[in-house]
């Protein structure tokens, strides 16, 4: 491993909600049920942790069936933009392809907050530089700068 690679969830305030790391050549859709798996955030009052989001919006990388089928098992509204090739094979199909999957403009405006939430973790010079050399080691000083920006927040 060469380099190391930041997947993370964030909410609509730009705060990270989960973190993984992984080697720098790891594909991003391979993490992406990790990452959703790890969510918690507390409620108002006692009890469990919620693990589901509201809503999820993600870009084209995501942007396979089983993904989809995850999240529509799971309840979870998401704002994808399908690929291309999947569409084009989808129309080359016919009837037999199927629906367009939904895609709403508005909420898929709001997915560059994940974009906001590691920017805000570089303001971190050791999240930005990554001048540790295990991937444990990293993941701490990741988690410490998100402790940083929701006491900030």
């Amino acid at each position: 491993m060469f380099t190391s690679k930041l997947h993370l969830s964030a909410d609509g305030r730009c705060r990270p909600l989960s973190l993984i790391v992984t080697p720098g050549q790891r594909a991003d859709c391979t993490q992406f049920i990790a990452v959703l798996e790890r969510i918690r955030v507390p409620g108002p009052g006692l009890g469990r942790p919620r693990k589901k989001p509201d809503g999820l919006a993600a870009d084209r990388a995501y942007s396979n069936g089983p993904l989809r089928e995850y999240l529509r098992r799971r309840g979870v509204r998401h704002t994808i933009p399908e690929k291309s090739d999947s569409q084009a094979a989808r129309l080359r199909k016919g009837a037999r392809g199927g629906r367009p999957p939904g895609f709403d403009e508005d909420r898929y405006e709001k997915r560059n907050t994940v974009e906001w939430a590691i920017n805000r973790m570089k303001q971190f010079r050791a999240v930005a530089t990554r001048y540790d050399k295990r991937g444990y080691v990293f993941l701490g000083t990741a988690t410490a700068a998100t402790v940083a920006i929701w006491l900030r927040t």
